[in-house]
């Protein structure tokens, strides 16, 4: 295990060694008590994370500000471009650099990829990116791996099947780059023809050892997964609501689709209809503690960030 975390930035999986997931993954596990309010920590006391959200977000947000004061540490920022000088004109990097001012670590979100790594450029605090449109949600897949591992046991030797919208959906872009540092991963991509996984993430799929198949039925490989990625169809990124409408509700995991199988159910939420709630009371229902594990592994990123790289 590595003693010093590498990177300032958390901006692209695509910069991670598999021992700089390990070490957060390492450390997430070490603070669930304070996660959990079995402990209090001050790690953080007197520091202040500035949170840049040009894209409305739930989990995500909230999670940063929890993972922040349980930490004892303060939170500032706004929630919608609306709410900042951007709506009055003032350019992203002039906010940047004014909440750099104020400000030991920055989380953003924007509807455009690239914006995380742009700012990153021209501030000295370390940025994470929080989801930039299609792109990139790299905090999204190291709780998703620490997800894993806690309830698989180990990431190596996974088969999992990626279902849904698999052509804009950041979390599944993340989670495919991050498998690739793994052993023996089978990935089985699930999607409707116009939702396909984009080309460039198979093409840096294949410089790894992945071995993938891009299949259109869940029922052909049901069997043979340990665990089922779920995501929503997302109505946002198209252009024509009818290309939206024509596959809404293209896959629904139920209850009796997953029957007898051995596997866990994730789904990077919110959910719309992709999974029946007839599985929130069962085994295979993972996705709320995944939503849960937000905060050890936000916890472990910002203490690690903020301490690493003091103002």
């Amino acid at each position: 295990m590595i003693k010093i975390f590498k990177l300032k930035n958390i901006i692209s999986v695509k910069d991670f060694e598999r021992e700089d997931i390990e070490y957060i993954l390492n450390e997430a596990s070490k603070l669930e008590n304070v996660a959990k309010s079995r402990e209090i920590s001050e790690e953080l006391k007197g520091k202040i994370l500035g949170l840049m959200f040009f894209e409305p977000s739930t989990r995500t947000k909230m999670s940063f500000e929890t993972s922040m004061k349980r930490l004892s540490g303060e939170c500032i920022g706004f929630e919608n471009s609306g709410s900042s000088s951007v709506s009055k004109g003032e350019s992203i990097a002039d906010t940047a650099k004014m909440f750099e001012g104020y400000c030991d670590a920055l989380v953003i979100r924007h509807e455009l990829e690239g914006v995380s790594k742009f700012i990153s450029d021209i501030v000295d605090v370390p940025v994470i990116n929080a989801g930039d449109g299609a792109g990139q949600h790299p905090t999204q897949t190291l709780l998703d791996l620490y997800t894993i591992k806690n309830e698989i046991g180990e990431i190596d030797n996974l088969k999992i099947a990626l279902i849904g919208d698999l052509k804009f959906g950041r979390t599944v872009h993340s989670l495919t780059h991050a498998l690739g540092l793994f052993k023996n991963i089978k990935i089985y991509l699930v999607s409707p023809d116009e939702l396909k996984m984009p080309q460039e993430i198979l093409h840096d799929l294949n410089k790894t050892n992945v071995e993938y198949e891009e299949v259109s039925s869940i029922e052909e490989i049901i069997d043979d997964i340990n665990v089922l990625y779920v995501t929503r169809i997302q109505k946002e990124r198209f252009a024509d609501i009818n290309d939206y409408l024509k596959i809404k509700g293209a896959y629904t995991i139920n209850k009796k689709l997953v029957e007898g199988k051995d596997l866990i159910i994730m789904h990077p939420l919110p959910r719309i209809d992709e999974i029946d709630i007839d599985v929130d009371n069962t085994k295979y229902n993972k996705y709320f503690t995944q939503a849960t594990n937000a905060v050890p592994i936000r916890m472990a990123i910002l203490k690690t960030l903020i301490k690493n790289n003091p103002k």
